[in-house]
């Protein structure tokens, strides 16, 4: 993309907003959302991104997020929407902003938004919490008490202090997942995966929280760090289904996936 310099004076108005899709792999989802905001901003710079900026004394990226996963989880389905002062081809976009991030860091979607509120259109997401070391029926007994109790208190520790709250309300599905068979000469390390659809409530549950709130009902103790991936976010259909965000915004122009 051709690099413009920023107005002068006044700032020039959006005339664009697009809508983005992105992923944290690998070692960079130990990165930090202050530290993706800040990598994603100079992205923007050596792209030549037509960004625009609100007014003020000390203007900033018209950058909007929503509900990004938390430090040392992985990420499929993570979002955002910036505001343009001149259109450009999602395609072009798409392309330019992974090329100027880091691997790890990837850049899978770029629509043109079509109106409506990024965030919100995401009520739930899916999550994938591989547990090395646990077998699979301890499992499957935690996840059957979990899902049988009226509510499960847990404690976490915010910026407010610790607080209390339910985390068995906001899980929708929760599901023991059977990994292969082990290859053939592969040492047999159990590892027993759980999949969730959780509901996006206040405070927000996160897979720590069900992981608590399996060692409340159950006793279930990972003897090691488990490994977590969200795999999707976004509405939630009666079914329990998980629509992608950007669905609404598809018959836009210039809609590119990889």
């Amino acid at each position: 993309m051709s690099k413009k310099p920023q107005p002068e004076g006044g700032q020039a108005p959006v005339v664009q907003r697009v809508r983005i899709r992105y992923a944290k792999r690998g070692p960079l989802r130990f990165t930090s959302h202050r530290d993706f905001a800040r990598a994603f901003e100079r992205a923007l710079r050596r792209a030549g991104v037509p960004i625009a900026f609100s007014q003020g004394f000390t203007p900033h990226p018209k950058i909007s997020y929503a509900s990004a996963a938390p430090t040392g989880v992985a990420s499929e389905a993570e979002y955002l929407e910036i505001g343009l002062r001149e259109p450009v081809d999602p395609d072009e976009l798409r392309a330019a902003l992974d090329a100027a991030l880091s691997p790890g860091l990837d850049v899978l979607d770029a629509v043109v938004a079509d109106g409506g509120s990024l965030a919100d259109r995401i009520e739930a997401s899916h999550w994938r919490i591989e547990l090395p070391g646990v077998e699979l029926a301890a499992l499957r007994e935690a996840v059957a008490a979990f899902a049988a109790a009226e509510e499960v208190q847990v404690e976490r520790l915010t910026k407010q202090g610790r607080r209390n709250f339910d985390a068995r309300a906001a899980v929708i599905q929760i599901d023991v997942v059977a990994l292969p068979e082990t290859p053939s000469g592969a040492a047999a390390v159990p590892c027993a995966i759980l999949e969730l659809v959780v509901r996006q409530v206040t405070p927000s549950v996160r897979p720590d929280d069900v992981l608590s709130g399996l060692r409340v009902v159950a006793d279930l103790e990972p003897p090691v760090s488990p490994r977590v991936i969200r795999l999707a976010q976004g509405t939630l259909t009666a079914q329990g289904a998980i629509v992608d965000p950007l669905d609404a915004d598809r018959d836009g122009a210039g809609i590119v996936e990889r």
